[in-house]
């Protein structure tokens, strides 16, 4: 057992973020060197993604410091979704660069040009992908921790950054055995239709989340255990529905019991259900409608669909 690892923290969103825009300053350094000294168009691409890395991280580190902000009267549940715009914006920015990538690509395709001083800008561009690939580690297991969507995305995309190096090096090395020098905009091209699938699947999650995507299965079936430990032979749950918003999550559902209970033993039964929900389940907002046990509640009435 490591005696460090109960202590070991890992940084919050707000500071990975930092980290993420300190690193896509240096690789964009890194990567635009290494094109400017092979003038390979394969690396062009992987320098151009890297700018859509610093403007995503960035962006992504204004919408996570204002999702942290408290409820107000404007927003009485918070402004936990505005994570979901980051997501979004980092798809439209990766989809933006894809298409500027093919475009590049396309007029060199047509006009072949010689790669020059091949070991150095391999060497700069295998560099730059190894810091994206450390960080993004770090942030995929900071964004399970936090449940935070922003976090997942710039990760997701600096994972994209370091396939995209992992393509363009093996492309270059395949012009460099063959002397094929329509190889290099060939290969930018595969990775600008890779990157394009990446941009449109961020923004498919980031629309899914601001329309209250309903819980994960396992946290649902978390959320049915728990309640499963309190006695069904007196009281029983109906009426569930949950939602994401950013880092919180919400359940709302009906409580029925006894008509004969008094109000005070039924609200301290209430609360002792929400207690084990939210303690059940990280980031949750239990909110429980008390009924009689003769007492049915009825939704979708003819008057709401209008």
């Amino acid at each position: 057992m490591n005696p460090f690892a109960a202590d070991f923290r890992l940084p919050s969103p707000r500071t990975l973020l930092w980290a993420s825009v300190a690193v896509a300053v240096i690789t964009i350094a890194l990567k635009t060197l290494a094109w400017y000294i092979t003038d390979s168009v394969g690396l062009l691409a992987d320098a151009m993604e890297s700018l859509v890395n610093l403007a995503s991280a960035i962006f992504a580190l204004m919408m996570v410091t204002i999702a942290a902000r408290p409820a107000d009267q404007d927003h009485p549940y918070g402004h936990h979704k505005a994570e979901y715009f980051s997501s979004g914006f980092e798809g439209i920015l990766i989809i933006a660069a894809a298409i500027g990538i093919v475009w590049v690509a396309g007029h060199r395709l047509f006009d072949p040009q010689p790669i020059q001083a091949l070991g150095w800008g391999l060497a700069l561009s295998v560099l730059s992908s190894v810091l994206n690939g450390l960080l993004a580690w770090i942030m995929f297991r900071s964004a399970k921790e936090h449940r935070s969507i922003a976090l997942e995305a710039d990760a997701r995309h600096l994972v994209t950054d370091v396939w995209t190096t992992v393509g363009v090096v093996v492309g270059i090395g395949a012009v460099a055995l063959t002397d094929w020098l329509w190889l290099d905009p060939v290969v930018a091209i595969g990775v600008a239709l890779n990157i394009f699938k990446e941009g449109v699947r961020l923004m498919w999650r980031s629309s899914q989340g601001l329309m209250d995507e309903a819980l994960e299965p396992e946290v649902l079936r978390e959320i049915e255990k728990t309640l499963a430990d309190f006695d069904h032979r007196t009281i029983r749950f109906d009426h569930m529905t949950t939602r994401r918003s950013g880092q919180r999550r919400f359940v709302d559902l009906h409580m029925h019991m006894p008509a004969s209970w008094s109000l005070g033993r039924a609200a301290a039964l209430r609360t002792s259900v929400e207690q084990a929900l939210m303690s059940a389940v990280p980031g949750l907002r239990a909110t429980i409608q008390l009924l009689p046990s003769d007492v049915e509640a009825h939704f979708d009435d003819a008057r709401d669909l209008l």
